[in-house]
């Protein structure tokens, strides 16, 4: 049976549905253990790519007025309510625009509360970044500058970017060099989507952000949480694993992982989901599913 009109519109489907069922209708199954109890319900999702469109100029994202809008009335339904990002914590408010949330950043190393004016950095993270920082002026020679790569200062991470560049087979080729040099020194490298990231070599992810955001609002007098869902695209297998490891631990009694498809997204990230959503509109969808 071909998926009707309001189907396409929603553009979701689940991993491993059973023919002839609807892809809405699976979409308000997954989801109802959340929807029938929301205040001990958290809705966590990314920003690059799940929320906001992914752009050649980092600087330039944005999330577009519909999403936001639908987002602020799931804020004031759900227990929590975060986005998980690779972006400075700060950054990450910014591109949102709601203050009423929570944000963690660089991928699980700083957490800004909601309402807090400033974000919590892990120590060990910290600790790290006057050296991220000299080895970026090093490495950030006149050669990468004029191949047009974009250095991002995220503090204890330091991201270099070259998607849109004039050349982007050579710009990508000057990265991996910088990325060896920065392993032989120490640092950790992490790659995205025509991004590298130099990093601290401390063991952090977003999977220790959800931890760290779902403790933290337990600490804080908050409503003990039954079920949560994350929504993510190309980096989220470690928030994937994070939501389970939760649900394994019976600290959560539903964990629902929804991947974002893409061009970009690795095979296994539409394998480990338990749902997935085409592109930004499918991620409307269920934002209006879950109010």
């Amino acid at each position: 049976m071909p998926p009707s009109a309001a189907d396409r519109a929603l553009g979701m489907r689940n991993v491993g549905i059973l023919r002839g069922v609807s892809p809405a209708a699976t979409l308000m199954e997954a989801l109802e253990p959340l929807r029938s109890d929301p205040l001990h319900s958290a809705v966590l999702l990314d920003i690059d790519g799940t929320l906001a469109p992914i752009v050649r100029h980092a600087e330039d994202a944005h999330v577009p007025e519909a999403t936001r809008t639908l987002l602020i009335e799931i804020a004031k339904r759900y227990g929590v309510v975060g986005c998980i990002s690779g972006r400075r914590a700060s950054t990450a408010r910014q591109i949102v625009a709601i203050g009423s949330i929570a944000y963690v950043g660089n991928h699980g190393g700083e957490l800004l509360a909601p309402g807090a004016t400033s974000a919590i950095v892990a120590p060990e993270f910290a600790q790290w970044t006057e050296r991220v920082q000299r080895f970026a002026r090093s490495a950030y020679t006149q050669e990468r500058m004029r191949l047009r790569i974009r250095m991002e200062d995220k503090g204890a991470i330091v991201a270099l970017h070259w998607r849109g560049v004039p050349d982007e087979d050579a710009a990508a080729a000057a990265v991996a060099e910088l990325a060896r040099t920065a392993e032989q020194e120490g640092f950790a490298v992490h790659w995205g989507r025509k991004v590298l990231e130099v990093r601290p070599p401390v063991s952090f992810d977003k999977s220790v952000g959800i931890e760290q955001l779902l403790r933290q609002s337990a600490e804080g007098g908050g409503e003990p949480l039954s079920g949560a869902v994350y929504v993510g695209d190309v980096t989220d297998l470690d928030a994937f694993r994070g939501l389970r490891e939760l649900a394994a631990r019976t600290e959560l009694k539903t964990a629902v992982c929804v991947a974002v498809s893409s061009e970009e997204a690795p095979p296994e990230l539409v394998e480990q989901a338990d749902l997935v959503v085409e592109g930004q509109s499918g991620v409307r969808g269920l934002l209006e599913a879950l109010i």
